[in-house]
């Protein structure tokens, strides 16, 4: 397959995943790396995904006038998911091929499956510091084995009762704090390069486009549509990774 080929492709990937972010604000680096990995290495994938992930992590963390709040109350947890990546990114290649993507899926499904039937986990108020050090941590590690931003991370943010606006916004601090991470750790083990750093800043363009077409398709949905099209994302996500994994098993 020629570069322009793979540029076009790519292109395509990231309007498709930067419009499921817009909508729901998370998916973007699942989607694409599941897509991407169809005609191209795990870990090219991975970089190419760093600066459109930065981009529009870099939107959704400062569109909604709420970051303040947000740091105030979340930054132990948003501290341990950044210091954490490096510990997963220094495993990536130790790890047995799927063994990742089931992980992930399978705490995926397990999360939005009782949600989409009507539980909703919540955690009070006086253990959110604790809990969010430890999923905030966790997170840190998963991101660094998979270029996966959103488990547990999503989990905890949606337990502590943030209402729509502020559960997007948070996701993209979480998010733009995982990508900062994750490009350094990356970097600091030599899986960066800089022809692809090239392609990773043509594909910012389309997948801001796809950004721009969620959010506007996001402001009509109400807050009950809008937590249950999120369960949902999250489920197709955990099925997809899962069934990805159990591939790469049997390969």
């Amino acid at each position: 397959m020629s570069l322009i080929e793979t540029a076009v492709l790519a292109a395509c990937v990231f309007v498709f995943a930067g419009t499921v972010k817009g909508v729901v604000g998370f998916g973007l680096p699942t989607l694409a790396l599941g897509l991407l990995v169809v005609f191209m290495g795990h870990q090219t994938a991975m970089t190419l995904i760093l600066l459109p992930s930065l981009a529009t992590n870099l939107v959704q963390a400062v569109y909604g006038g709420q970051l303040r709040l947000l740091l105030r109350r979340l930054w132990l947890f948003l501290l341990a998911a950044f210091f954490c990546v490096w510990v997963g990114a220094s495993v990536l290649t130790g790890l047995g091929a799927g063994v990742s993507e089931i992980l992930l899926g399978s705490l995926l499904v397990v999360y939005a499956l009782p949600g989409l039937m009507g539980f909703q986990a919540s955690i009070p108020p006086a253990k959110e510091h604790l809990i969010g050090g430890a999923a905030g941590g966790l997170n840190g590690v998963l991101t660094g084995l998979t270029g996966s931003f959103t488990v547990p991370g999503v989990f905890y943010l949606q337990s502590i009762g943030l209402p729509r606006d502020q559960l997007v916004q948070a996701m993209g601090v979480l998010f733009l704090v995982s990508t900062c991470a994750l490009g350094i750790s990356l970097s600091g083990v030599g899986r960066l390069e800089a022809g692809r750093l090239v392609l990773s800043g043509a594909m910012v363009v389309p997948t801001l486009a796809g950004q721009w077409l969620g959010i506007k398709i996001r402001s009509r949905l109400s807050e009950v549509v809008f937590r249950r099209l999120v369960l949902a994302v999250l489920l197709c996500l955990g099925l997809y990774l899962a069934a990805l994994g159990l591939s790469s098993l049997t390969v």
